[in-house]
């Protein structure tokens, strides 16, 4: 017998693993999954007992003929993909290819690429479980059911292409029913009053209204605030209480998953998706020069916070070490297992003490390096001492009127020397007054009223998701699990169901008449706690208790009646969808109507289809007013504006003879090459971006680009020749010179003509 294989998932493992084991090892590449369900089809036959059939994916016939000609020759077969189910599902379909060469086959696990967690692996060897595996094709079976079934309900309704999916569209539903109550939601005024005050002997301090006559303010409008301010200067006030009080505050456990994702977002403004990927990289092994390559994290889909007790003692001796004794608590932090937590692996954390973000910051990327310094001071801080506080609160009285002035003063940072827990003071505006609650300050003190600052404010509407918090709030519902959190705000991104505006998920009206659909029509499969439901009866199936035809006929049956029932009214909700569009068809004279298309909704004469005509929903012409005249290159006839999936361009107007195209300029020139006109687009995710037109087709002359629109303005600072056009809550309109970043702000009739 020659030497035994070890199959992974992904060549950069593989040739990490290399590194560690001897020569009577051969480690290969799957490259992913070998099998899936057919994309044509189905694929699971509800007939009998749900059987699914996997296919050898299209370009991996290569891949299978090398593992089975090695596996031939091999001693044993070792199939080490990744430590969850997914990776269990994987390891199922190779061994079942390569069974008849080499019946000698098990399953390894490798929770961290390490020269330790290769050997501990390879120690365990244990059989295929089949459990994991039934668990994780059910969800598969589940998802296609969902996806073939309901996908084709919508193309019916609405238009031909669309797909929904089981979690995704759960998803879909937080964001869109965040939009609607934003859109419903109605602004109230009120107002807040700030104190000045000052006692003989300190200096002057802020403190804010907290009560009058013993309950709390309620000022709704600048009249009454009025009155309350002219009878607050009339009191006089003295401190009434004065408390101090020590309070800790405790690090965070290690990352799982999810908190990674949150975390990366906020901190480093990395996507979900691109979090995941930065971490696989880290996970699988990164060259390190003379230490050879390394995997630097355990693995990263986790839902634990469990470290082991190797990686909690080599922590807390680095601690003592690099912080002092004070740093280190008497014993190991232990964080408690969340309700809805497999604990299959440890927390996400560095594998070595030894590679700290120093050691290895010249190894890595600058996105990777951020993404291990994370890790490592989470992991880090997690295991240090409580930071303390001291908490000062201080009542002011005067008449039926209490201040409150509060502030703490950090004791001892504690864990905060590694990680800081809160980036920015929440709650507080630009313009607040604040100031630091002087020493000298006694219960009893006279204290003199110096000024009296009222300020308007309004209430403000719920925050639309990021990728962040919506990932959170799957969390919370026991929606999604760490290997599909990703996965889900990507796929409703690429259905074009949610825009992602300044970082924000805003559902797009195709996401808002989908998930209306889904509602009305199948509310168990966008209902959050049915889904939930779903994602523990998947569990049930890993843990043995349940099985897979069991679990599926629980969905599938009262899935099945009620799109039987559905099918039936498909062209009553289709017809529903259409709206009045309040004008008559230019053409034939009958009502234009409202409906859906493959790039949006738009106006079509109700006469269809002996009257085909159709427009734009939205009258752009003053927008595109400069375009006005343009005559086709081709056939002479009249360009005109119409819109695609990646925005709008001229069309001729004799189509479908003439297909003649050219896309809408803004009607600048290119501040580079003074020769081409700079053009709108967009990206497959609608974010828009400025280009010229000499930057694409055959004869590429320029490589102008930008994310804001150039106006051709010279810059009074350093004479540059275009400004960009940029605006933000805090500033509103204004131009940024590229080169010396000076700005320049608009007035309203300004920013108006620029908006056009």
């Amino acid at each position: 017998m020659g030497k035994s294989l070890i199959i992974v998932e992904s060549p950069s493992k593989a040739k990490t693993i290399n590194k560690y084991l001897g020569k009577e090892y051969v480690v290969e590449a799957s490259v992913g999954h070998i099998k899936n369900l057919p994309k044509s089809k189905l694929g699971v036959d509800v007939e009998n007992r749900y059987a699914a059939t996997f296919e050898t994916i299209a370009g991996k016939e290569e891949v299978v003929a090398k593992l089975r000609s090695i596996a031939s020759n091999a001693k044993t077969v070792f199939v080490a993909t990744d430590p969850d189910r997914e990776g269990e599902a994987i390891a199922y379909d190779i061994a079942e290819e390569l069974e008849q060469e080499n019946p000698n086959i098990f399953r390894v696990l490798f929770h961290e690429i390490t020269p330790t967690g290769i050997q501990e692996g390879m120690s365990q060897p244990r059989k295929i479980d089949r459990n994991l595996v039934e668990s994780q094709r059910a969800r598969r079976a589940m998802d296609r059911l969902v996806g073939y079934k309901v996908s084709p309900f919508l193309w019916k309704t609405v238009y031909y292409g669309l797909s929904a999916g089981r979690v995704q569209s759960v998803a879909l539903r937080l964001i869109c029913e965040r939009e609607e109550e934003i859109k419903a939601f109605t602004p109230e005024e009120y107002w807040s009053i700030t104190g000045e005050f000052k006692t003989a002997a300190s200096e002057p301090f802020f403190a804010k209204l907290a009560k009058i006559s013993g309950k709390e303010p309620k000022v709704g409008n600048e009249e009454r605030s009025a009155e309350v301010v002219a009878d607050i200067r009339r009191q006089s006030y003295a401190i009434a209480d004065l408390q101090k009080k020590t309070v800790k505050r405790n690090p965070n456990p290690p990352f799982i998953t999810s908190t990674l994702q949150q975390e990366a977002a906020s901190r480093l403004r990395l996507s979900a998706k691109r979090t995941m990927m930065l971490a696989q990289r880290l996970y699988e092994g990164v060259d390190l020069g003379d230490d050879g390559t390394v995997g630097l994290i355990t693995y990263m889909r986790t839902d634990s916070t469990r470290l082991s007790e190797e990686a909690t003692a080599a922590a807390r001796e680095h601690i003592y070490s690099n912080y002092g004794a004070e740093y280190l608590p008497k014993e190991p932090r232990v964080y408690k297992k969340g309700k809805a937590s497999q604990d299959a692996h440890e927390a996400i954390r560095p594998t070595s003490i030894k590679f700290s973000p120093k050691y290895v910051k010249k190894h890595l990327e600058k996105e990777m390096y951020a993404l291990y310094t994370l890790i490592w001071n989470r992991f880090i801080a997690s295991q240090m001492a409580s930071a303390t506080f001291e908490q000062v609160s201080v009542d002011i009285a005067g008449g039926p009127y209490l201040f409150r002035a509060t502030g703490s003063v950090p004791v001892f940072r504690g864990f905060l020397q590694v990680y800081d827990d809160i980036l920015e003071e929440q709650g507080i505006e630009d313009d607040d007054p604040t100031s630091k609650i002087p020493a000298n300050l006694n219960a009893g003190d006279r204290t003199d009223l110096t000024n009296v600052l009222p300020r308007q404010h309004f209430t403000k509407p719920p925050a639309r998701f990021t990728e962040a918090s919506l990932v959170k709030k799957l969390e919370e519902l026991g929606i999604g699990r760490p290997s599909t959190y990703a996965q889900i705000v990507s796929t409703i991104l690429d259905r074009k169901y949610v825009d992602q505006q300044d970082r924000k998920l805003v559902a797009t009206a195709l996401g808002m008449t989908v998930t209306g659909i889904l509602k009305q029509s199948f509310p168990d499969v966008v209902n959050f706690r049915f889904t939930a439901q779903m994602e523990d009866e998947l569990e049930t199936i890993a843990s043995g208790e349940n099985t897979y035809v069991q679990v599926l006929d629980d969905f599938y049956r009262p899935f099945s009646h009620s799109l039987e029932h559905l099918n039936e009214q498909a062209g009553k909700i289709k017809k529903s969808l259409q709206q009045d569009a309040g004008e008559a068809c230019d053409l034939c004279g009958k009502p234009m109507i409202i409906k859906w298309g493959r790039y949006g909704q738009f106006k079509a004469c109700s006469g269809y289809p002996t009257c085909k005509n159709r427009k734009p929903l939205h009258d752009e012409s003053a927008k595109y007013s400069h375009m006005a005249g343009i005559v086709c290159k081709v056939c002479g006839g009249e360009m005109k504006v119409k819109g695609g999936p990646f925005g709008a361009f001229l069309g001729c107007s004799n189509y479908p003879k003439c297909t003649n195209t050219q896309p809408i300029t803004t009607g600048v020139k290119c501040p580079k090459c003074k020769d081409g006109d700079i053009i709108e687009s967009k990206t497959r995710r609608k974010r828009v971006f400025y280009r010229c037109s000499n930057a694409s087709g055959d004869n590429k002359t320029c490589d102008f680009i930008s994310w804001e629109m150039p106006v051709m303005q010279e810059c009074k600072n350093c004479r540059n020749n275009y400004l960009l056009k940029k605006s933000s809550k805090r500033k509103g309109d204004f131009l940024l010179c590229p080169n010396c970043k000076e700005e320049y702000y608009l007035d309203e009739q300004e920013a108006r003509a620029l908006a056009l």
